[in-house]
């Protein structure tokens, strides 16, 4: 029996920014769920490629600091200075500079079908999920009264 390599993910994201820093697409598989709907964790593979132009809506690889990345929707765009939440969050949200972004997620690969993440239609999915976002927070509180009674 083959013992699985284990690596940690600052050692292995690491890894992919230098691969997409050199001009490389990659392939990873989702982890976690802060992406959930559109992402879910251990099922998709994302396609990362190059950072480039960025554009709100966006699906990116960021470092946040010194040991973390995430791979979530750029909701804000000033100057130099990025504005990222998981689509599954309801309030945190991650600051950090054009610099800090190394790839964009372009397509997803769900049970074997490519969905392009960077076109119009998928984007326009995004927005209105934003705009939904106070309704979002309703429901999770409504949901928490009914679960503590």
């Amino acid at each position: 029996m083959n013992n699985p390599l284990i690596i940690d993910n600052e050692t292995l994201l690491g890894e992919i920014c230098i691969l997409l820093s050199q001009g490389k697409r990659v392939k990873l598989r989702a982890k976690g769920n802060s992406m959930k709907p559109f992402i879910h964790g251990n099922e998709d593979i994302l396609v990362l490629a190059p950072s480039g132009f960025l554009s709100m809506g966006d699906v990116v690889l960021a470092r946040i600091d010194e040991k973390r990345y995430v791979v979530h929707r750029i909701i804000g765009i000033r100057g130099d200075s990025i504005t990222l939440m998981g689509d599954g969050n309801l309030y945190e949200k991650e600051h950090c500079f054009r610099s800090d972004i190394y790839g964009i997620v372009e397509i997803l690969i769900r049970q074997g079908k490519e969905l392009n993440l960077g076109s119009p239609k998928s984007h326009l999915i995004a927005k209105i999920w934003r705009w939904l976002l106070p309704l979002r927070r309703i429901k999770v509180i409504i949901s928490n009264k009914i679960k503590h009674k």
